[in-house]
C-alpha cells in the first residue's frame, strides 16, 4: 500500500558503510639493478598522485552550487516542537496495601497517583523569510506544539511565537526576536520548467544543515491528497522526515519552495518528493502576518474535471477547463451571470487548466477585485467580469443548502430538488428530485425520486433559483402542470394541492 509521509520521525539507526575487506594489495615496489649491482625500489606512481585538470565552466559550475549552498543553509533553521503530554503514573501494588495506605495517609496517595507531564518532541524546518526574525514553515511541523524552538545556522537557539497556520496549505508562520539574520530572496514559481537543478536544504532525521541536489519532476501537482490546495512542485532532490519546512532553492539562489512531504512506501526518501510553490507560500505568509488568518477569494461555484466524453458532449476542442456544476445563489459567479453548464476557459486572462488549478487561482484573488473570465457556453465562447468576494466562513453550509427543499402551502410542498449532473439532461436543463415527503401532493400526483422537472407550468426551469422563484409564484389551492423526464421519455403531470 502506498503511503504519503507527512510528518516528523526520529533516529532510530543509523549504520555506517565500511571498506570492502577483500580489497586489493598495494602493488609490490619493482625492483631495478644499479650498475654495481645494487637492488633499489623504484617508488611507483599512482594516478592520484597526478594532477587532475578541471576544465573551466566545471569549477564555476561547483563554486555556484557552494555559493548557493552557504546562503540557503544561512537562511534555513531547525524547529523544535515541544508538546507537554500528561503521562498516567506507574502502578504500585504498594498504593493498594490498605497498611501501607493507613501509615502514609490518603494525601500521599493522591499526590503519587498525580499524572506526570512527559514532555513529546518533533523535529522540522523553517526558512528565515525577513531579517527581523519571521519563519516560514509546515503547519504539521508546529501544531498542538506548548514551546517552540528555533536553531539557528551560527549556532544560537531562541524561542519562537507562532503567528498564525493554514491547514489548508500545510503552511505557518512563526517569529523569533533577532535582527540582521540572513533570508533567500524569493523566486517566481510561476516559471518553473521540468528538468531544471534545485537544491533542497532542511535537517533530514535531526542532521542539521544537510543540502541534496535534483531537478523539478513536474510541476502544478494536484490530488495527492495531502492538504486542500494543492499545486505542490515535484523534485528528486532527497528530501526526508524533518526536511519538512525547509528550503527548495533555484540556481539563481531564490526560494521557490517550502518542502512539506514525501510519496513512499517506506516512509524515508524514493525519489519523490512534493514542496509548497513560492508564490502559495508568500501570499499565505503575508496573509498570516498582516491579518492572522488566510483571506481566500470566492467565485461561489460548483466545479468539475472537463473528461474527454463531457469535452464531446459539451462540443468543447479539448479538455481544458473547469466544468460549472452548479452556482450559489447571490454569489459573484451567480451575479455575474455564469450558468450551470459554462465551461470557465479563462481566468484573469490566465488559461485553466483542471478544477484545482482554477481553485488556486480564485483563492489567490484578492477580494473586491473585479477578475475576466472566458467561459464555453453552447459552443461560442463568452466573456464575462465577475467581482471576487472573501470565502465565506462556512462554505460546507452553503453547499448544504444546495438541495432546496419546498414548503408552504401549495401544490409542490414537501418536495426536494437539487441540480441535475452536466449532461444528464438536454442543455443542463431542469431540477432532480431527491425526495418527496408522504402523503404530499406530488406523491399523490405519482411524482418518483430521480424525476427530472424540466418545466413549471410551461415555465423551462435551468437551475435550482429558478425552481425556487417559480415555485415562490405558486397560490394555495392552484393546481401546477409539470414537465417530467423519467427515464429516456418525457411526461406531464398536473399536481393538485
Amino acid at each position: 500500500m502506498v503511503a504519503i509521509t507527512v510528518g516528523l520521525l526520529g533516529i532510530t539507526h543509523i549504520q555506517c558503510s565500511q571498506a570492502p575487506s577483500s580489497a586489493s594489495p598495494e602493488p609490490a615496489p619493482s625492483i631495478t639493478a644499479t650498475p654495481k649491482g645494487t637492488e633499489l625500489p623504484v617508488p611507483v606512481v599512482h594516478a592520484a598522485d597526478s594532477p587532475v585538470k578541471i576544465s573551466t565552466p566545471l569549477l564555476a559550475s561547483n563554486e555556484t552550487f557552494v555559493k548557493i549552498a552557504k546562503e540557503a543553509m544561512a537562511s534555513v533553521v531547525n524547529i523544535s516542537a515541544i508538546k507537554r503530554a500528561a503521562q498516567a503514573p506507574d502502578s504500585n501494588p504498594l498504593l493498594e496495601d490498605p497498611f501501607f495506605r493507613r501509615f502514609f495517609g490518603e494525601e500521599f496517595e493522591r499526590r503519587f497517583k498525580q499524572p506526570r507531564e512527559r514532555p513529546e518532541q518533533g523535529l522540522g524546518s523553517g526558512v528565515i523569510v525577513s531579517d527581523d526574525g519571521y519563519i516560514v514553515t509546515n503547519n504539521h511541523v508546529v501544531e498542538q506544539a506548548d514551546e517552540l524552538m528555533v536553531l539557528l545556522g551560527d549556532k544560537r537557539k531562541l524561542p519562537a511565537t507562532l503567528i498564525g497556520t493554514d491547514p489548508k496549505t500545510d503552511l505557518a508562520v512563526i517569529k523569533i526576536e533577532a535582527n540582521g539574520l540572513s533570508t533567500l530572496p524569493w523566486g517566481n514559481s510561476a516559471a518553473l520548467e521540468v528538468g531544471e537543478l534545485v537544491l533542497a536544504v532542511g535537517n533530514p532525521f535531526g542532521l542539521n544543515q544537510t543540502v541534496t541536489m535534483g531537478i523539478i519532476s513536474a510541476v502544478g501537482r494536484a490530488n495527492v491528497g495531502i492538504v486542500d490546495y494543492e499545486n505542490f512542485i515535484q523534485t528528486d532532490a532527497a528530501i526526508n522526515p524533518g526536511n519538512s519546512g525547509g528550503a527548495l532553492v533555484n540556481l539563481q539562489g531564490q526560494l521557490i519552495g517550502i518542502n512539506t512531504a514525501i510519496f513512499s512506501r517506506t516512509g524515508g526518501y524514493m525519489g519523490i518528493g512534493f514542496a509548497i510553490p513560492s508564490q502559495m507560500v508568500k501570499n499565505v505568509m503575508q496573509s498570516l502576518i498582516g491579518h492572522g488568518k488566510v483571506i481566500r477569494g470566492w467565485l461561489g461555484v460548483s466545479i468539475q474535471e472537463l473528461s474527454q466524453d463531457l469535452a464531446t458532449q459539451f462540443d468543447v476542442p479539448d479538455t481544458q477547463g473547469a466544468l460549472v456544476g452548479d452556482v450559489f445563489s447571490e454569489s459573484p459567479a451567480g451575479q455575474a451571470g455564469l450558468k450551470r453548464g459554462d465551461i470557465i476557459r479563462t481566468y484573469n486572462d490566465v488559461t485553466v487548466k483542471d478544477p484545482n488549478h482554477l481553485r488556486t487561482l480564485v483563492a489567490e484573488t484578492t477580494p473586491e477585485s473585479s477578475v475576466p473570465l472566458e467561459v464555453w457556453r453552447r459552443g461560442k465562447i463568452v466573456n464575462l467580469s465577475v467581482s471576487i468576494t472573501e470565502m465565506p466562513k462556512d462554505t460546507a453550509a452553503l453547499t448544504e443548502m444546495a438541495p432546496s427543499s419546498i414548503s408552504g402551502n401549495h401544490a409542490l410542498s414537501g418536495l426536494s430538488v437539487e441540480p441535475v449532473q452536466p449532461g444528464q439532461t438536454r442543455d443542463g436543463q431542469g431540477v432532480i428530485v431527491t425526495k418527496i415527503n408522504p402523503n404530499s401532493p406530488a406523491e399523490r400526483a405519482g411524482v418518483q425520486p430521480g424525476d427530472v422537472i424540466l418545466e413549471l407550468n410551461r415555465a423551462p426551469i435551468g437551475s435550482v433559483r429558478d425552481f425556487e422563484q417559480l415555485v415562490k409564484q405558486l397560490e394555495a389551492q392552484t393546481s401546477v402542470l409539470v414537465l417530467l423526464q423519467r427515464g429516456k421519455g418525457a411526461i406531464f403531470l398536473t399536481i393538485k394541492p
